[in-house]
Order: structure tokens, then sequence, then C-alpha cells
């Protein structure tokens, strides 16, 4: 037989992890499994997606979905032993997704009906299994049905069905299946899954430990602590006869940050107008173009200063040419050397009519050392919509560089701050501009009081203040943020303005 005669009985079996694209097939792949129970919502798997990418996996079969299964990462001792299923997948959009835990915890698996004679399953968990081994994770933990409980219901306790399915006396499909795959039982928890009558609402808790597991001390594992000292930047915009003037003030503040042991040293929107101090140009719109030829000299000066100084810079923001428009970017500049952008999303009468800015079209949530952040230069911070998104993505701290002439605006920009501190429950750090530019026409004002904010709660400081600038005065601030503390408060019975929202009313969806 020829090699072109054996293709034709060959068969693709591919294992993956999921993409937006899947969500339909994965919707009614869950339909079938379980016909008799809720399946996810499209803007659920949307989150997972966005969330955890990793840890949603599918296996695909000649390019059809037959099996697939959905993760999440938690420290379990944040969660009560009775901890319903609600809870622990955050009403199914895993936001309380933990990168620094030391449990994947498994929500889901399935297996299409004509599949289930080919250990598609297995497969599933061996997946799961390399993941978390890959990740350094502890163990896996499931709250795992018990479909065939309601058979005997009327002569057993839950226990007592559980440990005779240990035994062997009896099959269950769910619970045989995974002892079979190395899990033991810890508890039965009640109340589990509403619409699961087939397992009276109980549910087994099983786990399966990594033995490859290594302690780490390091802060991205769970601690009782985690705090993040960040240092913020009131910069003074005075006149500069050089681009090496501009360069010094920077590494100046650098340096104040790093001797201080921060983790981000934050600076304020438009902080590379002071250039235009020596730039012979008074037409607004040509002085930013010709700004944006400096492009080059900040993006090296401030990932050199990162990585010199040990620190995650947020560089404010520089007027950059693309396609012959420009625009206003925020900058992260990590400390291991690499770089992001974050387009302003909402340009102002005054940017677009004096600088022709146009605005981005792209939000971003960057990964640090430090956990997620998101950048949102000055009225960014204005819209509810795009802190709601970032927070949902798993942003717990939201850095606002901005630019303010007067009072009036810099108050938008600081009551703004605060609101998203407290309806999303993370932290809001603004760094804004002082003094002024008198001969450079639009910059003539500054006006600023930089601060950290904090959600409102026992665990808190009273105002929700970590600190905050002495007004309209060259200064910086250190602040400390505990990010155990805010994951530990999203879980208190306080009221919990992100966790508790009515999804079930209302949402809120990114275009792509």
């Amino acid at each position: 037989m020829t090699s072109d005669q054996i293709s034709q009985f060959e068969k693709k079996m591919i294992i993956r992890n999921i993409v937006e694209t899947d969500i339909e097939k994965i919707i009614e792949l869950q339909l079938v499994c379980f016909p008799n129970m809720d399946p996810w919502k499209k803007s659920q798997m949307q989150s997972h997606i966005r969330i955890f990418p990793e840890g949603q996996i599918c296996v695909e079969l000649d390019g059809e979905i037959i099996g697939s299964c959905s993760s999440l990462i938690v420290n379990f001792d944040d969660y009560m032993d009775q901890h319903t299923y609600s809870e622990i997948t955050d009403k199914g959009f895993i936001r309380n997704h933990n990168p620094r835990g030391e449990s994947l915890y498994g929500m889901e698996v399935m297996v299409h009906p004509e599949y289930r004679r080919m250990k598609i399953g297995r497969r599933l968990y061996e997946a799961r299994k390399r993941l978390a081994e890959q990740l350094n994770l502890k163990s896996i933990i499931v709250g795992g049905r018990i479909p065939g409980y309601h058979n005997y219901s009327d002569k057993m306790s839950p226990r007592e069905y559980a440990e005779e399915v240990l035994q062997q006396n009896i099959y269950d499909p769910v619970l045989t299946f995974q002892m079979m795959n190395g899990f033991t039982l810890k508890r039965i928890i009640t109340n589990y899954l509403p619409d699961d009558d087939a397992s009276m609402h109980y549910a087994a808790l099983l786990e399966w430990n990594n033995i490859d597991y290594k302690p780490s001390n390091s802060k991205t594992h769970y601690k009782l602590s985690f705090p993040i000292r960040i240092c913020v930047v009131q910069y003074m915009m005075k006149k500069i006869d050089c681009f090496e003037e501009f360069a010094t003030q920077c590494e100046h503040y650098v340096d104040v940050a790093a001797d201080y042991k921060s983790d981000f040293v934050v600076f304020p929107e438009n902080v590379t107008m002071q250039l235009l101090s020596f730039l012979d140009e008074r037409s607004p719109s040509s002085a930013v173009r010709k700004l944006s030829t400096f492009t080059t000299q900040y993006v090296e000066l401030f990932t050199e200063l990162a990585v010199k100084y040990n620190v995650n810079i947020i560089g404010g923001s520089h007027f950059i040419e693309h396609n012959n428009r420009i625009y206003n970017v925020g900058h992260l500049f990590r400390r291991d050397g690499t770089i992001e952008q974050q387009y302003k999303l909402h340009i102002s009468p005054n940017e677009r009519i004096w600088w022709g800015i146009n605005g981005g079209s792209r939000l971003e949530v960057f990964d640090t050392d430090c956990g997620k952040i998101s950048i949102q230069l000055s009225s960014d911070i204005e819209y509810p919509e795009i802190s709601r998104i970032v927070a949902e993505e798993g942003a717990q701290i939201i850095f606002v560089p901005f630019c303010a002439e007067d009072r009036q605006t810099f108050l938008r920009v600081k009551y703004c701050a605060q609101a998203r501190a407290i309806e999303n429950q993370v932290y809001t750090v603004t760094s804004g501009t002082v003094g002024n530019l008198t001969h450079v026409d639009n910059v003539d004002i500054q006006y600023a009081q930089s601060g950290v904010y904090t959600p409102t709660g026992f665990s808190f400081p009273r105002d929700g203040i970590a600190e905050e600038c002495s007004e309209n005065t060259e200064t910086v601030i250190m602040a400390e943020v505990d990010m155990e503390t805010l994951m530990r408060h999203r879980k208190s019975k306080e009221v919990l303005t992100f966790r508790d929202r009515r999804t079930d009313i209302y949402s809120l969806q990114i275009r792509s």
C-alpha cells in the first residue's frame, strides 16, 4: 500500500488551547454533554480566554472539537471548605484567577458522548497535569460531580456513596474516572452546583499533588502580604537647553526610586513636552511632529534606566508619528528590558485642536513581575468602561499619567481615579506635571496633586488615599500597596462593587 493510500486512513488529533473562534462549538458541545445544565455564556468564555488562555484546553479530531476542559489558578486557602461552584469560578468569569496561586482549579471537563471510549478525558487530564508542572503549581483541585448518587440517595449519605465508589463497589462515571487519574478524595461539598440534580447538588472535593513541585521564596507565590512599592514623580516643567538635561532630570528621579527599592516609578503624561523649550517651533501642531523625532532617544533613555536601576518605569507619555498621524502613547519600561505601549484612547478637544492628536484603538493589560497593570492616560480614566474591562482582565493597578492646566481639569482626573479604585477594587496611581513653560504655546501652565488611591474598607487607609503629593510642587512620594490585601478584600463580606455586579441583567464587552 502506498503512502497516498495509507494517508486516507489517517486521523489527526490535536490537543490545543481554546481560542475565541471555538466558543460557539464549545457551547454546542456543552449542550450535548450536559443537556440538563446551563452552558457557558459567550461572555464567560471570552473572559476565560482573556484572563487565563493556558488553562482553556480542547481536543480536536479531524477539525471537530470533541472534548474540552477549563481551569483557573487559585490559592485554595482563600476559600471556605464548603465553597460553591459560583464562588470558586467568580460566577463563571474567573476574574478571581490568581497567577500567584498554588493550585490549578478544574472547572469542567467534557467529552462528546460519541467519543467517550477514546481516552479523550484522560488526555485532557494529562494536559492539565503538564500545565500544573510547567507552572510549578502544588496541586490540581476539582469539585467533582457525583452524577450517580441520585440512584442511591435514599440508601446512603453522599460520603458513604463516595466510599463505595472508592472501594469499586459502585461505578460513578465522574468520580471513578477521577480516582483512576490519581485524584484523592478530600471531602464532600454541599450545595455546590444548583442545577446538578443528578448529584443532588453535592460534589466530591478531589486533589492531585504535583510531586515535582518546588516551593519558592519568590513573592510571585502566596504570602500573607505582597507589598508593591511605588514612587510617583510630580514632575516640574522648566526650561532646558538640550535632551541631555531632560535625561539628567529623569535619571535623578529613577535613582531616587531605586534608592527606596521601588518596584515602579511613575512619570506624568506629556513628560517629553519639556523638550519643546529648546525646539524653535511656535506652531503647536508642527512642534509635536518635531517632538516625535525624539522617540528613539526617549525609548533608549528609559529602557536603559529601567535595567540599570532595576525598576519598572511608567514613562509618562510621548507623541509618536505613525502613518503620518500623531498619537499620544504611554509606555511601560520593564526592568528586564522589555517595553509595552498603550495609545491614549480618548483625545481631549484641546489635544485635537492644538496638536492634531489621534486616538488609539486598542486597550491593553500588561504583565509585570508585580502582577497585571493598566496604563490610562489622563482623560481615559474618566470613562468607567475602560477600567472595568481591564479589571476584568486581571489588572490590579491602574497607572494614570496626566497633564492638567488648571485645578478643575485636575480634579476630574483625581475624582475619577478614586472612583475607579472603589468601583473595581483596584489601586490607581496618578502622576502629573507642575511648573510652566512660558514660551511654549499650550504648555504654559500646569496643575497637579499626584497620588496613590485605594479601595475603601477596613483594610485600607481611612480616606482611600495611600499617599498624596503637596499641590503644585516638584516632589516625589513613596507608597506601598499590598496585592494580597486587595485579593482578600475582593472576597470579604463588605460591599463588593467588583464581584457583585448584576451580570445577569447587564454586561460590558470590548470590540476587537
